[in-house]
C-alpha cells in the first residue's frame, strides 16, 4: 500500500488492543507500513506473534504482550510495559469482535455480561488508560473498529448489536470530550469480513454474500489506508464519527 507523506506515521507509537480477531495481523502490518512502532496487546499468543512478525517485516520496531483487555489490571499492566518501551502512546486501535447469536429470550445474563466485557468493557479500559496519557501531551489518535451492527439491528444478535452501539456511543463521547486536547476518535465500520483469498466466483457461491453490493466479504486489507489515515496527523477535522468499509451493507433499508 503506497504511503502518501501527509499520511506517514514515522516516529509514532502505536498500541493495537485486540481479541482473537484474525484481522489484528494485518492492522499491526499496515500501520508498520506507514512508518509506526508497534506495540500488540492480545489474548492469544499466535496472533500476537504473527503481527510482529509482519510489522518487523517492514522495518520497525514491534512487540507484544499476552493479555485479555476484559481486565483491568492485564490492561493496566499492558500499558506499563508499553511506556517502559516506548514512554508514550500516539496512536490506539481498538479491534474486539467477539461475535455472539441467540434468540434473545434464550440469552443467559452471563452469556450477555461476556459479550459486553470482550467487546465494550475492554474498549472502555483501553481508551481510560490510554487517554490519560494522551490529554497529558496533548494529542493522539484512538480508532475504534466496530461493526454495522452498531447502528443496524439483526434478528438474534441482541447482544451483539449492544455491545456495537456501546463502542459507538463511546466513541463519539470521547471525541466530545478529548477534542479540546488534540485528540481525534474515530470508529471504522467493518463489514462482514474473512481473511481466506477467493476468486470472485468462489466468493459468490456463499448465500450471504449476495447480500452484500459488491458481492463478496471484505479483506482487513479493505480497510488499511482508511486506518492509516484516521492514526495520522491529517485526520485534524475528522473526529466522533463512523466510517464504514462494507461493500456497501449500510446501503441497505
Amino acid at each position: 500500500m503506497p504511503i502518501i507523506e501527509e499520511f506517514d506515521l514515522t516516529g509514532k507509537i502505536a498500541l493495537i488492543a485486540a481479541d482473537d480477531e484474525e484481522s489484528t495481523p494485518y492492522l499491526a502490518e499496515a500501520m508498520a507500513e506507514a512508518g509506526a512502532n508497534l506495540f500488540v496487546i492480545a489474548p492469544k499468543q499466535e496472533l500476537i506473534d504473527q503481527s510482529v512478525r509482519r510489522a518487523k517485516e517492514r522495518g520497525v520496531e514491534a512487540h507484544g504482550t499476552l493479555r485479555h483487555c476484559s481486565r483491568e489490571d492485564d490492561v493496566d499492566s499492558a500499558l506499563v510495559d508499553t511506556l517502559d518501551r516506548y514512554g508514550r502512546v500516539d496512536i490506539l486501535v481498538n479491534n474486539f469482535n467477539t461475535q455472539f447469536a441467540k434468540p434473545f429470550d434464550q440469552v443467559s445474563l452471563s452469556e450477555y455480561d461476556t459479550v459486553m466485557d470482550r467487546n465494550a468493557k475492554s474498549v472502555f479500559l483501553t481508551c481510560r488508560a490510554v487517554g490519560k496519557g494522551m490529554v497529558e501531551q496533548g494529542s493522539g489518535r484512538i480508532i475504534n473498529i466496530i461493526s454495522g451492527l452498531a447502528e443496524r439491528g439483526m434478528l438474534n444478535s441482541a447482544a451483539y448489536c449492544a455491545s456495537q452501539g456501546a463502542v459507538l456511543q463511546l466513541t463519539r463521547v470521547l471525541a466530545l470530550e478529548w477534542g479540546r486536547y488534540n485528540i481525534r476518535v474515530n470508529a471504522i465500520g467493518a463489514g462482514w469480513s474473512s481473511i481466506e483469498e477467493l476468486s470472485p466466483e468462489d466468493a459468490q457461491k456463499e448465500l450471504l454474500v449476495r447480500y452484500v453490493p459488491l458481492r463478496r466479504k471484505g479483506h482487513p486489507r479493505d480497510i488499511a489506508p482508511l486506518l492509516v489515515y484516521l492514526a495520522s496527523d491529517s485526520c485534524d477535522y475528522t473526529t466522533g464519527n463512523p466510517v464504514y468499509v462494507d461493500g456497501g451493507l449500510m446501503a441497505h433499508p
